[in-house]
């Protein structure tokens, strides 16, 4: 099957630069694709086609999402189970029980009376904090310039991949997804389904499972403890600060007033930042709230610092630091001058590092003289013992961000009445349809267009709608289930169609969905089996990581500090010789650049007029190079230099829209043809392997598929015999069917298309024109190149479609070989080559090979030791 993940981010930004609505630009490129998929043979089911934008569709989507929204994750059942049960206990027993039965995040303890006698809008507050779909306020990459949240994936070097505007980090209300809830499953899970290893791996790294302890610590001044997850709990003596994450709950209240002015200054530089560039850089940053914890055990008071190494939603956001026993740790305690006790005494494990759990404990009370693993466990015991926390398993994986302010997206199916509280829409009410509009321009202050069309807000009797809308991740993750039954209108698919075809045999993908759509969409398989609307825990039995087609992707350096109040890009050879590095990289169109893809890519001043033209948003920028300045559409030359030669900064990367460089089918197929396009894309290597573009290449392709043509015909006129073929003629036919069907079923198609380059070549030495051999031929080629097949096909003859016909049948007689060619050597070296029948015994090709005329004049006075018959390989004879 085929359809289209339409929703998105990219027709947006189109909308918005030339007017064109996104559901007209959407059909006007889904038209575009599917001509495009059909012009290059492509067999698709297109009965079953949909697209995600598509009303009939996205009702079920939010439907699912209705679904995650009233229901609660049980963790004794390892299910969901609907919010109305959790109701029940409330209103009879409170939490205090359910909450180690249930997945939440509620931090208090109510009894039955309790909840009864809390405001309609607590009770909304406690139960969102016990949802699957729950909305919160948390920090997001906020993007002002594209108007909308962006996942870390989204951004490099501190601004979009997309556009290079700048981000920040911004507390939001937003909706997320309790993915965290099944965090066990997902991991366990990956065992029982074939996927490749690197990708089970991504997968296990990003859930990320630790064992360890969850510590509370004191706050010296309030009633407050703060706390910290450890998998080191058995360090916890060498603790001698602790670091919050700068956007944590605690530090405005814990900030002095000496310390405010610097710690704001740190805020705002976090603010500037991505999570994967905080991560990733190594540089030593924080600052010191004035605050300090208490030491659990002992007393001792410890500094509490801010430090941007320390993420607010991972863990607890907030770490006890134990630099002699953490890189990082250890690296900002020797750039703060902050005491390291020695907690681990590791001499007996020679090249050990600070991350081994391996040593004796010292300077540490009770723990003192147990090895690591054992002083872990006795940790954990004291900890709980004294009250002072708990054993516990943490994840890595943080609950998904599901808003997105933007306006080509499904629009939540939650209205708010007017106390705030949140009420899912019925199945008889959805679709919720996206709004007509003509202004797809971001709201105010962090708000989707949506947000101004009030009478779409407004939605009635005191109840608003959500302005915000969800991410294109939404569509993707249940998307194959309707094609199993596309175009019911009862439901997402019917229980018959999901018993028959269960879930997806083959996926093929791309490993870069590892940690995005290909987790969501187990995340949410898994909670429709819950809820019995699946029969199976795992959507996709088999995957197949096919490498992408990479492209040159040609970058214009953009100094991140403006020059006199405008941008300023710089040739790439002048920012090199100036030492300059700290500057963003913005995909430029392919198109635009001279010799795109050397060393010495360029940008004259045509180019640059037709990027302005692209990017209004830069007409006022400078652009310098070596030979002068452009601005303002006027060229200042240095010297004698009559244009601008901007150099460019050329990488290989995916080929993909958000770099403008794809090679656009259209042109290549004209050129060279739908048959060559699909034989080189599968010549081009392994399937599982990421394969630079080279048109030149095509042409040893080309040549091909013309030498095939050419084996039917001599000059203009159809040259076909119909005399039985030679023994040779057929086991070169039945080599290639041999090959052909095992390179396809190991998805091998280089190696194939490399089988068919041989089996052409073999053919025309002998100049064969059998219609018994090209026939068959012509039926083995036709899934590679199926144009030139069928028009063949058609001239052999046949009325009805060479994809109907009979895939060709291999005949094993044929894969026996008569003889073998014997290299004969002398000493080891190869001196002659003789055919031998393959039923002739060793003595006497050992008799022959002696008696070989060609062979005598290197025996001529010589003794003959022995001859040596290696079957199927070499005879050697040694003399002295």
């Amino acid at each position: 099957p085929m359809g289209f993940d339409a929703f998105g981010l990219p027709a947006e930004e189109y909308a918005i630069q030339t007017g064109i609505h996104p559901a007209r630009s959407t059909q006007d490129n889904m038209k575009m694709y599917r001509v495009q998929l059909k012009k290059l043979g492509f067999s698709f089911d297109w009965s079953r086609s949909f697209a995600t934008c598509d009303p009939n569709y996205y009702k079920w989507t939010q439907w699912i999402f209705t679904l995650l929204f009233t229901h609660y994750y049980h963790k004794s059942e390892e299910k969901a189970r609907p919010i109305t049960e959790l109701l029940q206990i409330f209103e009879t027993s409170g939490n205090g029980d359910i909450n180690k039965k249930a997945f939440h995040s509620y931090e208090g303890i109510f009894s039955a009376d309790e909840w009864k006698n809390f405001s309609r809008s607590k009770q909304s507050e406690i139960l969102a904090d016990y949802r699957i779909a729950y909305r919160k306020i948390g920090y997001v990459n906020w993007c002002e310039g594209l108007g909308t949240v962006l996942a870390n994936d989204q951004i490099k070097d501190g601004v979009s991949e997309r556009g290079g505007h700048p981000v920040e980090r911004k507390a939001m209300t937003q909706w997320y997804l309790r993915i965290t809830a099944y965090a066990d499953r997902l991991l366990l899970g990956i065992r029982n389904i074939e996927w490749s290893d690197a990708l089970k791996t991504m997968q296990a790294n990003w859930i990320g499972r630790s064992e360890g302890a969850l510590i509370r610590f004191p706050i010296e001044g309030y009633d407050e403890r703060i706390e910290v997850f450890t998998t080191r709990p058995d360090t916890i003596f060498g603790a001698t600060y602790m670091v919050l994450a700068p956007e944590h709950d605690l530090v405005e209240k814990l900030t002095t007033a000496d310390r405010r002015p610097g710690v704001d200054e740190y805020l705002a530089y976090v603010s500037s930042r991505s999570e994967i560039e905080r991560m990733a850089d190594k540089s030593v940053t924080g600052e010191f709230i004035g605050a300090y914890a208490l030491h659990p055990f002992t007393g001792d008071r410890v500094p509490i610092w801010i430090g941007e190494y320390v993420l607010k939603d991972y863990g607890t956001g907030a770490i006890m630091a134990v630099p002699s026993d953490d890189d990082r740790d250890l690296a900002f305690a020797t750039k703060f001058n902050i005491p390291v006790i020695p907690v681990i005494d590791k001499s007996e494990y020679p090249g050990a590092t600070l991350a081994d759990k391996v040593g004796k404990v010292i300077n540490s009370d009770f723990l003192n003289g147990l090895e690591v693993p054992e002083a872990i466990s006795r940790a954990c015991e004291e900890i709980e013992k004294r009250g002072l926390g708990e054993a516990k398993v943490n994840y890595k994986l943080r609950d998904a961000n599901f808003s997105r302010q933007r306006y080509w997206g499904e629009p939540f199916p939650i209205l708010f009445d007017k106390d705030g509280v949140p009420e899912a829409l019925p199945l008889e009410q959805l679709p919720l349809e996206l709004p007509k509009t003509k202004d797809f321009k971001p709201g105010v202050g962090g708000k989707s267009p949506l947000s101004r069309l009030e009478s779409w807000v407004n939605a009635g009797d005191g109840y608003t709608r959500v302005t915000d809308v969800m991410p294109a991740v939404a569509g993707s993750s249940w998307y194959y289930l309707r094609y199993m039954d596309p175009h019911n209108d009862k439901a997402f698919a019917s229980p018959e169609a999901i018993s028959y075809w269960q879930n997806v045999d083959l996926y093929v993908g791309g490993s870069e969905h590892a940690v995005a759509h290909l987790l969501y969409a187990r995340f949410w398989h898994k909670f429709l089996y819950d809820l019995g609307y699946v029969t199976t825990e795992e959507p996709f039995k088999k995957l197949i990581n096919q490498g992408m087609i990479q492209g040159v992707i040609e970058y214009m350096i953009l100094l991140k500090e403006k020059v006199d109040g405008h941008h300023k890009f710089l040739c790439s050879g002048l920012a090199s010789d100036r030492g300059i590095e700290d500057y963003v990289r913005i995909p430029v169109h392919i198109d635009f650049v001279n010799d795109y893809g050397n060393s010495d890519s360029f940008m004259d001043l045509n180019s640059l007029r037709k990027f302005i033209k692209w990017r209004p948003e830069f007409k006022n920028a400078i652009f310098e190079c070596t030979k002068g300045v452009f601005h303002k559409g006027m060229f200042s030359p240095k010297s004698t230099a009559s244009d601008s030669h901007l150099l460019t900064l050329s990488e290989v990367g995916k080929m993909s829209k958000r770099y403008y460089n794809v090679v656009n089918p259209d042109d290549v197929v004209k050129d060279y043809g739908a048959d060559t396009f699909r034989a080189y894309e599968m010549f081009l290597g392994p399937l599982e392997q990421s394969k630079p573009w080279d048109t030149q290449g095509i042409e040893g392709v080309s040549k091909f598929i013309r030498k095939f043509w050419g084996l039917f015909f001599t000059g203009e006129n159809l040259e076909i015999s119909d005399a039985t073929p030679t023994t040779q003629e057929f086991k070169i036919l039945h080599r290639t069917i041999q090959k052909v069907e095992k390179d396809i079923e190991a998805f091998s198609f280089n190696t194939a298309v490399s089988a068919f380059m041989i089996c052409v070549n073999d053919l025309r030495k002998i100049d064969c024109h059998k219609r018994a051999i090209l026939e068959p031929l012509v039926r083995l080629l036709s899934p590679f190149a199926p144009f030139i097949c069928e028009e063949l096909w058609q001239r052999l003859g046949n009325e009805s479609s060479v994809h109907l016909a009979q895939y060709p049948e291999l005949d094993p007689s044929y894969l026996v070989e008569d003889s073998f060619d014997y290299p004969i050597c002398i000493n080891g070296k190869k001196r002659h080559v003789k055919a031998y029948s393959s039923g002739m015994g060793k003595e006497d090709i050992m008799a022959d090979a002696t008696q070989i005329p060609e062979i005598g004049k290197w025996l001529e006075g010589k003794n003959v030791v022995k001859v040596i018959v290696v079957p199927k390989r070499m005879v050697n004879i040694v003399v002295k």
